[in-house]
């Protein structure tokens, strides 16, 4: 039974949620860790990923057993009452997915409700994060955690939330967000052009991401051995012009980088590294590893190799052949 909670409806209480429950309702819509990913802010997920999942085509990454998830989990409810302690305010568990009233496919889950506070009540986000991710948050929230706040004020209504991150283990920060009505409204807005590409099962354009190459191989996993005929095709042609130019391009400027690391081992010479007014480099040998001989292995125990062989999926390469001559 929906109830009210705020200015949001409480779709579904989680007390009791079993997780097959949980993934079937963020189905239904768009979640706060969904948000930066349907606008395209996400720097490990793209839109055609989420759309992928959203539609019912690809199952969600299950990420219950990732070292960071895990200990993310463990120490939310210890960051919670660390936050309580140094700002003397309480925090409370809202336990329900929540749902925007004027727009549906937002939902939202808080981990914390901020009480007590002279400004109203707000929104509690915990993270965490490892040594290597500190230089992100320096000059204040990354913009994937600011798009999942902004969401969860725009379902809650509330005017204000903080995030408390732990970094490295050791560096507890706070950071503050108010409530602004037209990023919001911006973030609805883009939020709702994905989601009318799932209800209208529209496939969003690939971004260039890492993570769009490996949605599309998932999407076309297989070919048929057909080579379809683009030359009449002003569009096709474009694109491949394009994609011929960048390629040259790119291999100018990487013959000129490797020449200019050359020169600078010219200087080093045997030394390990050197320091300019810009920065600095290093040229040292890494340490020796061992590494099986396969070969030698097949030939002398065929019989012990074949117990460890295992078959790896082929995947579907892009390559370029280009019909065009190079300039003499």
């Amino acid at each position: 039974m929906k109830t009210r909670y705020a200015n949001a409806i409480r779709l579904a209480s989680t007390r009791d949620m079993h997780r097959e429950q949980w993934l079937a309702l963020r189905q239904l819509g768009i979640g706060s860790s969904d948000a930066a990913v349907a606008v395209g802010l996400s720097p490990y997920k793209c839109p055609l990923s989420l759309w992928l999942e959203k539609t019912g085509r690809k199952p969600p990454e299950d990420l219950s057993d990732k070292p960071a998830v895990l200990w993310g989990i463990e120490l939310e409810p210890v960051l919670a009452q660390v936050y309580a302690k140094r700002t003397g305010y309480k925090v409370r568990r809202v336990n329900a997915i929540l749902q925007h009233p004027a727009y549906p496919f937002m939902l939202a889950n808080l981990d914390r409700e901020i009480v007590g506070h002279p400004d109203g009540p707000g929104i509690l986000e915990i993270k965490t994060a490892s040594y290597h991710s500190a230089p992100q948050w320096e000059d204040g929230i990354p913009i994937a955690y600011q798009c999942q706040v902004l969401h969860q004020l725009a379902v809650t209504g509330h005017a204000w939330a903080e995030v408390a991150v732990l970094i490295g283990g050791q560096d507890f920060r706070l950071y503050r967000i108010e409530r602004d009505n037209d990023k919001i409204a911006d973030l609805i807005a883009r939020e709702a052009a994905f989601w009318q590409a799932v209800t209208e099962d529209r496939q969003p354009a690939p971004d260039g991401s890492a993570d769009a190459a490996q949605a599309l191989g998932w999407l076309f996993p297989k070919d048929d051995g057909l080579t379809l005929d683009l030359s009449d095709s002003v569009e096709g042609n474009a694109l491949f012009s394009q994609l011929l130019q960048l390629r040259a391009e790119k291999e100018s400027v990487e013959q000129q980088e490797s020449l200019l690391k050359q020169r600078l081992q010219l200087t080093l010479g045997e030394a390990s590294a050197a320091q300019f007014a810009a920065g600095k480099i290093t040229w040292k040998r890494s340490k020796d590893r061992q590494m099986a001989d396969v070969d030698k292995l097949e030939q002398e125990h065929p019989e012990l190799l074949a117990q460890y062989r295992k078959t790896i999926p082929g995947v579907r390469r892009f390559n370029i052949q280009s019909t065009r001559r190079s300039a003499p």
